[in-house]
């Protein structure tokens, strides 16, 4: 089992950058498929980005690919989604997920979540 913690949001005008993290717990952590995912307001769960577990493999929401990247640190545990050119409709509640499959778009096939981050951009 693995615990997740999502971290690293807040408040930021249009065209500025944050980066979430997603640290957890546990000694296999190199074996999980880890995804990002956001929830607007009103808005069903998307996928936005997920990384194998070695970091060998990523994929990403279509509309976001140019501006986000996904990452790694096995030795920290850690998950990192780098956020560029943030728009007002990133504004969402983010969270990061630990699967057994390979890099997936499905929520389902993820089993453990992190408690969300919230992100807000402003115009």
């Amino acid at each position: 089992q693995v615990q997740l913690v999502d971290s690293g949001g807040g408040l930021v005008q249009a065209g500025g950058s944050l980066r979430l993290s997603c640290a957890a717990s546990g000694r296999t952590f190199g074996t999980y498929t880890i995804g990002w995912f956001r929830q607007a307001p009103g808005e069903e769960r998307e996928f936005v980005a997920a990384i194998s577990g070695s970091g060998r493999s990523s994929e990403y929401a279509d509309s976001l690919k140019d501006r986000f990247t996904i990452s790694r640190d096995n030795a920290k545990n850690t998950v990192y989604l780098q956020m560029n050119s943030l728009k007002v409709e990133d504004t969402a509640v983010y969270y990061c997920a630990a699967g057994f499959s390979y890099v997936n778009k499905r929520a389902e096939a993820y089993h453990y979540w992190g408690q969300g981050t919230q992100v807000t951009v402003s115009s």
